[in-house]
């Protein structure tokens, strides 16, 4: 798929060198075509490393898709320079009378926090409340999962005995759903957080499917309103090396951290870590840019609102 994205943003270069097809704005702007308009809240510290994550994965699908990038304004990065936030980042008053065809929110790392506590939490529930209108299909990844769940269905978060770190299997329980198409039976993906869900409340909310869920994990992938929202509790946008960071990173910090599961051959972080979710990651988010494109209008201004009674979801 060819990723639309500002002509000198610094991931094309790394993106080309992988070999995926980059497009920039001025071979674009020769297309008579429309992209996909994805919009991308970016709430991860390293912005620059998770801006790669997602293209990677979202470069497999045969359409066009132009990425905008968002940043919150309640808060400060600190992990990002000023002149690269500006250059590459919008803020919300810029594109709230725009529509998009999808929204990616990030994870990011408040999780052991109340949500009212989050420093920019209502700038983002005036965001996740703007994309029931604006927005087709939204994808909550990690945190903004545990996010959009308490802030659109009202499913709390509970703190974990000890840091789910590592690769876990899960189980697709409803292939049939399009999200799920092309999968294996089990299919392997990152996690790493300190907080999960109420998961009794996610099994009695009628609002909610669970179509991939791991004995270890619980619920994996969560579809709402017939995949207009969509709650990935783990990061399969995660690189080879993205659990490597945060394994070091807390064994410098002195918090002794569990070595991450299914990760290290033999269990040694001297060796270099197997990946085994990159398939199944593909698949996902070529999957979900699938339903975003057969079903959003062309006119974008014509995205039906989401309303409560507006979409029945029947469980088996």
């Amino acid at each position: 798929m060819p990723i639309l994205v500002q002509n000198d943003l610094p991931a094309k270069q790394i993106l080309e060198a992988e070999n995926i097809f980059v497009m920039d704005e001025n071979r674009a702007s020769t297309q008579e075509i429309r992209p996909l308009r994805i919009l991308i809240l970016n709430l991860m510290p390293l912005k620059e490393a998770t801006e790669l994550d997602l293209l990677r994965v979202l470069s497999n699908f045969p359409i066009q898709v132009q990425i905008t990038f968002l940043k919150v304004e309640s808060h400060e990065a600190k992990h990002a320079t000023a002149s690269h936030l500006n250059k590459f980042y919008t803020v919300f008053p810029e594109i709230q009378d725009s529509c998009y065809d999808g929204m990616i929110i990030t994870g990011a790392p408040v999780e052991q926090m109340d949500f009212e506590e989050v420093e920019y939490w209502e700038e983002l529930t005036k965001i996740m409340e703007w994309t029931r209108t604006h927005v087709y299909s939204t994808l909550h990844i990690c945190w903004a999962s545990q996010a959009g769940l308490y802030y659109h269905h009202g499913i709390n978060k509970v703190m974990l005995d000890k840091k789910l770190s590592g690769v876990y299997p899960h189980k697709v329980l409803h292939r049939r759903k399009m999200l799920m198409r092309g999968m294996d039976d089990y299919f392997y993906a990152p996690q790493s957080r300190y907080t999960g869900l109420d998961e009794e409340a996610v099994a009695a909310n009628p609002e909610l499917y669970v179509v991939a869920a791991g004995e270890e994990t619980g619920s994996c992938v969560i579809l709402a309103y017939s995949s207009r929202q969509i709650f990935v509790t783990g990061h399969t946008e995660y690189d080879r090396y993205e659990l490597d960071a945060e394994y070091k990173r807390d064994v410098a910090r002195g918090l002794n951290p569990d070595i991450p599961v299914n990760y290290y051959p033999d269990d040694d972080p001297s060796k270099e870590p197997v990946l085994s979710w990159r398939s199944s990651s593909n698949c996902i988010y070529t999957n979900w840019l699938n339903i975003v494109y057969q079903d959003t209008p062309y006119d974008l201004s014509k995205i039906p609102p989401i309303e409560d009674d507006s979409y029945t979801i029947k469980k088996p």
